[in-house]
């Protein structure tokens, strides 16, 4: 298929991807922010537990970014929602979001990327931060302990890491662990009392990530 033109207005599209059509949503800050020159994707936790772009650890982590001015994408990896292909544990995953990275850097060029994950969509982001270069990245309970954490090549943009403290899915020790053991150059922020889906905890993650990504705003165009 055509690769469809970044649009203007929020709405769904749908985006070419290595293994078919995939699912994505466009959204653009409201009408009394001010946008500015950058775009973040945002990655959704495992679809086989579930996890889609309608996450809403996921939709709020988009929200916040939008508030501080983005253009945000969330799409479904393949096999999730009507993404075509199947699941592929994280290997055709990174391919698809090296896909959709592609396109908005075709569609905005001289724009920031900032790349998001949740859960599982961490751990597609990390794994992919090497090649893609994100301008800032940001990981929400990357699953260190379930998934190949030690092949990954540690991110060397601005990087925060939201952990709960409470997590019944993530072992918060292993997050810990692996990124002093890494020696991670990350901003790590401990959520107390704060499980997996941050039930509960929105607005407290809402606050966490934009006091964690301020600093790396870039200016207004023009």
């Amino acid at each position: 298929m055509m690769s469809p033109t970044f649009p203007t207005q929020s709405g769904p599209l749908v985006l070419p991807g290595p293994a078919g059509d995939l699912e994505a949503a466009i959204d653009v800050p409201d009408a009394d922010v001010a946008a500015l020159p950058f775009v973040a994707v945002v990655c959704h936790p495992l679809p086989t537990e579930g996890g889609t772009m309608h996450n809403k650890v996921v939709t709020m982590v988009a929200r916040t970014l939008r508030e501080l001015g983005a253009a945000t994408v969330r799409f479904n990896f393949r096999g999730t929602g009507a993404s075509a292909g199947s699941y592929d544990n994280g290997i055709g995953e990174t391919d698809d979001l090296t896909a959709v990275v592609e396109w908005v850097r075709r569609e905005r060029p001289g724009h920031a990327l900032w790349l998001a994950g949740f859960s599982f969509g961490a751990y597609v982001s990390l794994r992919a931060a090497d090649a893609l270069q994100p301008d800032v990245l940001i990981s929400v309970a990357p699953p260190a302990g379930r998934w190949d954490f030690d092949s990954i090549v540690l991110p060397t943009c601005p990087w925060l890491v939201i952990q709960g403290e409470a997590d019944e899915i993530v072992d918060p020790e292993a997050v810990y662990q692996w990124l002093e053991d890494r020696k991670a150059q990350a901003e790590l922020v401990r959520m107390p009392d704060t499980g997996h889906f941050f039930h509960r905890k929105m607005i407290d993650l809402r606050g966490v990530v934009k006091h964690g990504v301020k600093a790396y705003l870039p200016q207004a165009s023009g």
